[in-house]
């Protein structure tokens, strides 16, 4: 790099400590069309260095502050700083992790990483990838379990197979509908089995719609269990989906992207017992565990078969007669080409704390969340959605005080709904807290904290959080709504 390239850099990263820091606001919110007159984006002139940090520090004034603790919003927040550190370094390197002699070193890292992962969620035999997300995870899957099943659809394709069927909880991920589109199942092809109230499948249901399916000559393909919905956090029965997967002799598949962290923990890795029996498990490192995006893992019990199902074998890239040993050529399995070497920023981070201090946060995460589902169960207003915790997601609904007195009608809710949307609006144009707010199956609006492993979270922070929302929901009124 030459001297205007240090000079910059050196002044981006003033830029971004000084918009990170504590006096800070979470967010400045504007509405798009006021954002977009305020920024200066237009990039068909260059500008010198002191203009464009100008136009970057504008651009961070009005960006969301995720390290802040009252991020609390979606399934992430801060980033590891070791993490952070791996991913600097990551980018700095520019390279593309699918042949060993472009990325020698940060191949054996992937592959290294991806061992220990397998051991600790007890396939010590498998095999896995690093992918974009957990929706990529998902495809990963689909594709995994119909060639498992049919081999011969990679060169044939849908046209000779017979009639398929996913199954998965009515809580899990959008991602697998999204996943049946793409890959030709079709949505309808879905079945999305009853959960109870605490959001786990009903594996009773599942058992017998796998059986109502064969008994009408479709092929059951792929169950989709989930360790850690996206809502309220639920894991399904892992032993007893394992059993009937079995039974029926269907590829299990274990969506963990957000309760696989829990696998760190010693004191909570039982809740996820079962999971070693699965024929593919996908974890996000990116949610809970603080990973910098995008960092994501697919793991295959079957070591081959990632290869076997997503090779295309380019030989200008995957040459056969390398004049090294062509297995830490990675990049066949991939159904990228270009692939970001985001197991370096896991690998910073686990070299850093090992396995136990990755524990104690997972450990610390799953007790703040217990000490928040605990003050909310005694606070006046407040009421939970569901209990005990699974995962570190605490759902409830805040009751202001004029709704209290009120019979809970239908009317009733029909209000509460309202008043969840304006509560989370007051709070986000304050900048005091901005944290997710959804209906779920029968249930109206209603609040969802997910804590996460960074940043480090006491209760006093979990007590200004509660303020906040009791205040903002004080200030709602009927007229407002």
């Amino acid at each position: 790099m030459n001297h205007r390239d240090n000079y910059f850099l050196d002044k981006i990263l003033d830029i971004i400590s000084e918009e990170g820091s504590s006096d800070v606001p979470l967010i400045q919110f504007k509405h798009p069309k006021e954002l977009e007159a305020l920024l200066d984006l237009d990039v068909s002139n260059g500008v010198d260095d002191k203009e464009l940090a100008r136009c970057v520090r504008k651009i961070l004034q009005y960006s969301v502050k995720t390290n802040k603790a009252t991020f609390r919003n979606q399934l992430y927040g801060a980033t590891d700083p070791y993490g952070l550190s791996g991913a600097w370094i990551a980018e700095a390197f520019n390279t593309s992790q699918y042949t060993f002699e472009v990325a020698p070193a940060f191949t054996i890292v992937e592959l290294k990483i991806l061992n220990h992962i397998l051991q600790l969620f007890g396939i010590p035999d498998g095999d896995g990838i690093f992918s974009p997300g957990g929706s990529v995870s998902m495809l990963y899957a689909l594709v995994a379990a119909r060639y498992k099943a049919f081999p011969e659809v990679k060169s044939k394709g849908l046209r000779n197979l017979p009639e398929l069927v996913i199954f998965t909880s009515e809580d899990s991920h959008y991602s697998i509908m999204k996943g049946a589109h793409w890959l030709g199942f079709g949505t309808d092809s879905v079945r999305q089995i009853k959960t109870n109230g605490l959001g786990q499948m009903l594996v009773d249901k599942l058992d017998a719609t796998i059986q109502m399916e064969k008994d009408h000559g479709r092929q059951p393909v792929l169950v989709n269990a989930t360790a850690g919905t996206t809502v309220l956090g639920a894991i399904d029965n892992l032993e007893d989906v394992a059993d009937v997967c079995e039974k029926h002799g269907v590829w299990m598949h274990v969506d963990a992207c957000w309760g696989g962290s829990l696998i760190l923990s010693r004191k909570y890795r039982h809740r996820l017992k079962g999971i070693e029996r699965a024929n593919s498990v996908s974890w996000n490192p990116h949610k809970m565990a603080g990973a910098p995006l995008q960092c994501s893992v697919f793991l295959v019990r079957e070591k081959g078969l990632l290869h076997a199902a997503n090779c295309a074998s380019a030989q200008y890239l995957f040459q056969q007669d390398k004049f090294y040993d062509i297995t830490y050529d990675t990049g066949d399995k991939s159904v990228q080409c270009g692939r970001k070497i985001d197991a370096f920023k896991l690998w910073m981070m686990w070299k850093a704390r090992g396995d136990d201090g990755l524990g104690l946060l997972a450990d610390r995460v799953m007790k703040i969340a217990e000490f928040c589902s605990e003050t909310i169960e005694n606070k006046p207003g407040f009421r939970l959605v569901s209990a005990p915790l699974q995962c570190p997601n605490v759902c409830f609904w805040y009751i202001p005080t004029i709704m209290r007195s009120k019979a809970e009608d239908t009317e009733w809710w029909d209000l509460m709904h309202k008043i969840t949307k304006k509560i989370k609006e007051l709070l986000t144009l304050s900048s005091r807290l901005m944290l997710a707010y959804m209906p779920l199956r029968h249930h109206k609006n209603f609040f969802r904290l997910a804590f996460t492993f960074h940043p480090l979270i006491e209760e006093v922070d979990v007590l200004d959080m509660l303020r906040a929302i009791e205040h903002c929901g004080e200030m709602v009124t009927l007229s407002m709504l």
